[in-house]
C-alpha cells in the first residue's frame, strides 16, 4: 500500500509529533517536516516560523530521488542520508521507510552529528508508527457510504417531496 492511500489516524498522528517533539529536544534541530516520497506533508514540528513548506517538500523529495540515480549508479539501492550545509542553515533529509522522509532544519545551535544520530531514533521510530497505522483494519464509517436520491436533493438545496 502506498502511504498516501492509507490513513493516519489521528493517535497514530499524535504518536508521530511526539516523536518529532523529542527529535528536536534532543538534537537541538528547529523544525522537523515529515514529507512522503512525493512530497507531501505528512507531519510537522517545530519552530513555526513561515518557510514555504510546501516547496521546501518538494525540493527535498526531489533532490532524494536524483541522488537515488546516483546510487543505483554506485551499486547503492538507495543513499539514505542526503546532508545540504549552509552558512546560517542547514538540511538533514533520511529515509524513514519506502514511503516517508523525515527533515531537520537546524543551525549552528547543533552539529551535523547530533542531528543525523538522533534523526536515525527518530526515523526508525515513526517507521514503526507507520507500519502499526498501515497493518490497523479500515473502518467504513457513515460518511464513506454514496449519498441517497433524498440526501442529495437536500444538500444542493432542492426541496424535498413531502
Amino acid at each position: 500500500m502506498r502511504l498516501h492511500d492509507g490513513i493516519i489516524r489521528e493517535g497514530d498522528a499524535e504518536k508521530i509529533n511526539a516523536v518529532l517533539t523529542t527529535f528536536l529536544g534532543e538534537s537541538g534541530a528547529t523544525e522537523a517536516p515529515l514529507i512522503d516520497r512525493s512530497s507531501q506533508l505528512l507531519a510537522a514540528t517545530g519552530a513555526n516560523r513561515a518557510l514555504d513548506t510546501v516547496s521546501i517538500s518538494a525540493l527535498a523529495a526531489g533532490a532524494f530521488s536524483s541522488t537515488g540515480a546516483m546510487a543505483r549508479l554506485l551499486g547503492e539501492e538507495e543513499f539514505t542520508v542526503l546532508f545540504h550545509q549552509g552558512n546560517k542553515e542547514s538540511i538533514h533529509v533520511s529515509t524513514v521507510d519506502d514511503h516517508a522522509i523525515l527533515l531537520a532544519i537546524f543551525g549552528g545551535q547543533t552539529t551535523v552529528g547530533m542531528v543525523r544520530l538522533f534523526a536515525k531514533e527518530a526515523a526508525t521510530a515513526i517507521g514503526q508508527i507507520l507500519i502499526e497505522s498501515r497493518n490497523k483494519p479500515r473502518t467504513i464509517g457513515d460518511l464513506s457510504a454514496p449519498l441517497t436520491a433524498e440526501e442529495s436533493r437536500t444538500s444542493f438545496g432542492e426541496p424535498t417531496k413531502p
